[in-house]
């Protein structure tokens, strides 16, 4: 299964297995296994770097077992061979998200005048909240 140029899953790295599925389509539902778990080994693979495996394994959330695969769960459609392929496409669109390096953030500090501005507000809300409670009468 090709990802990108330089990232492809071999076949050993994913297993596949048909379960029953829950939802409508009457009896078929009942007999036939539609729905299909995508496992793939993402720890063990070769061709998954290091930091992609961590966002892959982020992304993932419950879906990452403690072993690390990761599983993929479909039975949308009444399709044994639609499912497989919708579960192949999300692990797909999975592991391209993982490629991306997230953004690094720059901290910033509050400009000269929104700090003056900030402290003349704090000074004028606190002369209010002094000049309430009660009135002394000897002066």
């Amino acid at each position: 299964m090709r990802i990108t140029d330089q990232i492809r899953i071999e076949d050993w790295e994913l297993t596949e297995q048909f379960i029953r599925a829950s939802g409508p389509g009457g009896q078929n539902v009942n007999k036939v296994s539609t729905a299909v778990e995508l496992r793939f080994e993402a720890e063990r693979s070769p061709n998954l770097p290091g930091p992609v495996k961590a966002r892959l394994k982020r992304l993932a959330g419950r879906r990452w077992t403690k072993e690390g695969a990761l599983v993929i769960q479909v039975d949308e459609t009444r399709s044994q061979a639609r499912n497989r392929e919708i579960a192949r496409d999300r692990l797909a669109e999975l592991i391209r998200k993982a490629l991306e390096k997230p953004k690094r953030r720059i901290p910033t500090k509050p400009t000269f005048g929104s700090q003056k501005r900030r402290l003349q507000a704090k000074k004028e809300r606190g002369s209010v909240k002094s000049l309430r409670g009660k009135v002394d009468p000897e002066t």
